[in-house]
């Protein structure tokens, strides 16, 4: 098959859909590799390593949308990328479709094959594609979380851990999935004081057992999270729902009761966000400020850190795409994760969540696949 990498073109974002080790796999395979030129300049990859590497080296987005069949990106394509589809190709990238209705609608006029990589779902009901990506984001929320309590940030001038005699700052996490259990280590090890909010009584005891003492738990009520509001210096969302618009667990009533130049990190922000009062940034301009509270919603976090980001993502794609570029459609109905994966399909919604967020008929996907075979 021929298989496409443009450059990603989204605000700041420096990640690749295939490093040059991955393009080797590829053309190991016996596939043909186009790579836009520069697309790999974020994580130091010139041109010469996907040369070097057997790829072949195009100068624009369109010579490689004109080129392959499948399209591995990171981000979810622009509108300059939409208008490049076409009905033979299949495109495998992150989506978030649920809050976004005119990229769904780009999609569906396309009339591409759009497999997502945050609801590849495997059978033990793991998303190992939107793993390594909530991996980095949980660490980094932390890490942009300590600098926005900074003074010479806007914060209130405080130090994460603290120091002797001097209490710490107050964490809390909303959700304990990958992103979610990464933020609270993390701000465990810093030395933070740490409380948790999940629905899932037996993770928030497995979490626990992970860090005896150093975590404080709460199963996911109303009550609890305007408790901890009120306490927190610092607010981490990381709430998912596979495919769906993300909760709104908090309020604008609730951030009126939070401390002046508190801050809030929405990793849940590419479905929508978990609180009201948030909305997409980047990472050009990072903050916002709803009642004196600092809201840091940047929708590709990872992409700060897209060495570490484009290694991780690829170990993880890597299987799947090729799986692709091997049997094509194929490989859809012969892998229930990668089905589940199918969002849009020659112009309808295969996903059951995607299809409620976006009040759009759903279609199974099995039938459509079946039902382009005959």
């Amino acid at each position: 098959m021929k298989v496409g990498v443009p450059r990603e073109i989204k605000t700041h974002e420096y990640r690749v859909g295939l490093t040059p080790e991955s393009v080797r796999e590829y053309l190991h395979r016996g596939h043909d590799v186009f790579v836009e030129a520069q697309a790999g300049a974020g994580i130091g990859a010139g041109d010469d390593a996907y040369r070097h590497a057997g790829a072949t080296v195009l100068p624009d987005a369109r010579a490689v949308f004109d080129a392959a069949e499948l399209i591995v990106k990171v981000k979810e394509p622009q509108p300059v990328e939409l208008a490049m589809l076409r009905p033979r190709h299949l495109l495998f990238t992150y989506l978030h479709l649920a809050p976004d209705p005119e990229q769904a609608r780009g999609l569906l006029d396309s009339g591409c094959a759009a497999i997502a990589y945050e609801t590849v779902i495997e059978a033990d009901g793991s998303l190992p594609l939107l793993a390594p990506m909530s991996e980095v984001a949980g660490r980094l929320s932390i890490t942009v979380a300590g600098q926005l309590l900074m003074r010479n940030a806007g914060g209130p001038g405080l130090l994460l851990g603290g120091v002797t005699g001097v209490a710490p700052a107050r964490v809390l996490v909303l959700g304990a999935g990958v992103a979610g259990a990464q933020a609270m280590r993390m701000a465990a090890g810093a030395g933070a004081e740490v409380t948790v909010v999940n629905r899932s009584l037996p993770r928030l005891r497995a979490l626990e057992a992970q860090l005896p003492g150093r975590i404080r738990t709460r199963p996911s009520t109303h009550s609890a999270i305007e408790e901890e509001i009120a306490a927190a210096d610092v607010v981490v969302g990381a709430v998912l729902v596979a495919g769906a618009s993300t909760p709104r667990l908090v309020t604008r009533a609730m951030l009126r009761t939070m401390k002046p130049r508190s801050v809030i990190v929405d990793i849940s922000i590419d479905q929508g966000g978990c609180c009201e009062t948030s909305r997409p940034t980047t990472h050009a301009e990072p903050t916002y400020e709803v009642d004196g509270i600092v809201h840091y919603c940047v929708a590709n976090m990872p992409g700060a850190v897209p060495r570490t980001s484009s290694q991780a993502l690829n170990l993880a794609t890597l299987p799947y795409g090729l799986a692709l570029a091997d049997h094509g459609l194929d490989a859809l109905r012969s892998s229930a994760a990668l089905r589940a994966g199918l969002n849009v399909l020659a112009g309808r919604i295969t996903h059951p969540m995607v299809a409620q967020a976006l009040g759009r008929e759903f279609v199974d996907p099995a039938q459509m696949l079946a039902a382009r075979r005959r």
